[in-house]
């Protein structure tokens, strides 16, 4: 039987264009291998199918066209301590987007033969 248990966690959502650089690759990549460099819990990166930013250009996916620019959001899920630590990686990225934070219940479900999460037990 699975193991259930329940904190309160801070989320980072980051939100860009799949056509944003850092050095010639993908910003998102970036943003991702800091995530995992600073010992974050995870990250995913998702792509939106359309959408719009400070630009009020509307972004959307073409059946015929590659690289329309679509949206993406980078999330990320601790400790409170962890992703206020984090933020200051964010500031030489010289990136156009949005970042908001919100305090969120993280239940996390573990199998009886997969080890404890070491930053869901033993930090804050």
């Amino acid at each position: 039987m699975n193991t259930k248990t329940s904190k309160r966690v801070l989320r980072l959502s980051i939100f860009i264009g799949d056509g944003d650089l850092w050095h010639h690759k993908p910003l998102s990549a970036e943003i991702v291998h800091r995530a995992h460099d600073a010992g974050l819990a995870g990250a995913t990166v998702i792509r939106g199918i359309e959408g719009y930013g400070a630009t009020s250009r509307i972004h959307t996916q073409h059946a015929f066209r590659l690289g329309d620019d679509l949206p993406l959001l980078i999330t990320i899920a601790d400790v409170e301590e962890r992703i206020r630590a984090f933020l200051p990686q964010l500031d030489d990225l010289d990136m156009s987007g949005l970042v908001t934070l919100d305090e969120v219940e993280g239940i996390r479900y573990l199998a009886p033969e997969r080890p404890h999460a070491h930053w869901w037990h033993h930090r804050g």
